[in-house]
């Protein structure tokens, strides 16, 4: 009796890579406004960062930076470097404020700096030179070039995407608020349940439909680049 054939789990572990708060690329210094929503009055214990955090999850990642993404996967796998370059520049157009944009340059810099510089992404002919082609490059086109090199299925790479992007900002609300580690754990279950529904909405989302309309967002992070006294960059 042959034995049974066990799936490949490099792209798991190569997602999982990807997605880790470990990642060297400085996401853990910024709080993308929710130090202000702190600071305000906006966001002051578990239920508020719960809805601070779900609805920007729901009505600015899922809706834009998630389709987005899942858009350039496949642009990244299919050679459309074209495709790559005006999505990259449309996002970054979408940065409403100075931190905003400086935040997806950094990190998208930093990125781009590790990529280069990993074996296991150097064996993958060609990507490398492709990665640097790239002018100006934001964090989801470097990041989501990774996922698309390594093979990582879409929907798996929104859920890691989105999933780290909601950890970052509840480890940030821990911090800023403060609260406590399991009220941290219990904000990740609750928003960890709707990201699978999320990552369908963004896989089927028309470009027409896409939106990132979150004024909040904008004033937090504007009044943000004011504000005295600060534990995060953004």
């Amino acid at each position: 009796m042959p034995a049974p054939t066990r799936p490949n789990l490099l792209p798991l572990v190569r997602l999982l890579q990807l997605a880790s708060p470990a990642l060297p690329v400085g996401a853990y210094t910024y709080s993308q406004g929710l130090e202000w929503a702190v600071e305000s009055g906006a966001v002051r214990n578990e239920s508020d960062a719960a809805a601070w955090i779900g609805e920007l999850l729901e009505w600015s990642l899922a809706r834009f930076e998630a389709p987005l993404l899942a858009r350039q996967l496949v642009a990244w796998a299919e050679g459309e470097d074209a495709e790559v370059a005006r999505l990259n520049a449309d996002f970054l157009a979408s940065r409403e404020t100075s931190e905003l944009r400086a935040e997806t340059l950094q990190m998208a810099w930093s990125l781009v700096k590790l990529l280069a510089d990993l074996d296991a992404f150097a064996s993958i002919p060609g990507w490398r030179a492709r990665l640097l082609a790239l002018d100006t490059p934001c964090f989801p086109t470097v990041w989501c070039a990774a996922a698309a090199a390594w093979q990582i299925p879409p929907d798996q790479a929104l859920a890691a995407y989105l999933w780290a992007w909601a950890e970052n900002q509840v480890m940030a609300a821990v911090k800023a608020v403060p609260l406590g580690q399991s009220a941290g754990q219990r904000l990740l279950a609750t928003l960890g349940q709707r990201i699978p529904a999320l990552v369908e909405t963004a896989l089927r989302l028309p470009e027409a439909r896409w939106s990132n309309y979150t004024p909040g967002l904008a004033i937090a992070s504007s009044r943000h680049e004011t504000q005295y006294t600060r534990l995060f960059r953004s």
